[in-house]
């Protein structure tokens, strides 16, 4: 096994680790910045109790971000639900540590076992087909381990680029249209850009959360910041209303969730 101490890894531990769906996981995982680690006991996978050391071991040397374990392992009847021992014994050593479970019983009985006993702990745990593509596997792993990436893509129109700090509307608006592609919105910048951010990051990690106002009220002026933070989500949706050439409403975006708080709901 190679040497992945390096922060930013996914350990992946399958017996099918070259076939070409886990192959076309690892090249996105790899596309989107991730370091991947494939669990090979010694010798060669011979069984389900030889495959579950190993890669016991391999969370403890290479202390990846999370896991991608499958539920099945080989073809011996008590190998099917391998991989559920193996999550079992992971989260009992390391009860924080992501998994996302890889299986290939997309519908019957098997998967309803699969799903019951994923559920069973209390740990960052989820469930996926093994069918599903390698951009939802990603996206999955990214939600569970809590991290999101530089660029947010909220729904088909509107893209946010953290570490550039702007935001971008593709569409027939003649104003957000550059000669190489969509031009960033100048007049969300600032605190219009950092409430967009923390609004897209939460959304991005788990769609419909709520940021509370208190999280999101330091980014305003004057003496009620509770106004402020309305005037300048107000001028956020006029901007990109306009950049998308429609009105956005109490109802669109960016809504007010019982005053209590704002959550993100992008349009496709």
């Amino acid at each position: 096994m190679a040497d992945a101490r390096a922060e930013g890894s996914i350990l992946i531990v399958d017996d099918e680790v070259a076939s070409p769906i886990v192959s076309a996981v690892r090249r996105r995982l790899e596309a989107d910045g991730w370091r991947t680690v494939a669990v090979e006991p010694e010798g060669g996978w011979r069984s389900g109790d030889e495959f579950e050391a190993a890669a016991l071991y391999a969370i403890e040397e290479a202390k990846p971000d999370g896991v991608l374990l499958d539920v099945r392992f080989g073809d011996a009847r008590d190998d099917l639900f391998k991989g559920l021992d193996i999550l079992r014994k992971i989260v009992t050593a390391h009860p924080t540590l992501p998994v996302l479970m890889f299986t290939q019983y997309a519908q019957g009985p098997d998967r309803e076992t699969a799903v019951r006993s994923t559920l069973r702990w209390d740990a960052p745990v989820d469930f996926i087909d093994k069918l599903a593509s390698p951009e939802e596997v990603v996206l999955r792993l990214r939600r569970l381990i809590g991290t999101a990436p530089e660029v947010i893509r909220m729904g088909g129109r509107i893209t946010l680029n953290v570490s550039a700090k702007t935001v971008t509307v593709t569409g027939k608006s003649v104003e957000v249209s550059g000669p190489s592609g969509p031009a960033a919105l100048a007049d969300i910048h600032g605190m219009r850009f950092e409430i967009l951010r923390e609004l897209a990051v939460a959304w991005y990690k788990s769609p419909g959360r709520l940021v509370p106002f208190s999280a999101l009220e330091r980014y305003s002026e004057g003496e009620d910041a509770r106004a402020s933070l309305r005037v300048r989500v107000r001028e956020i949706k006029d901007v990109l209303g306009k950049a998308l050439g429609e009105h956005l409403g109490a109802g669109d975006l960016i809504i007010n969730v019982r005053d209590q708080g704002y959550r993100l709901m992008p349009k496709e």
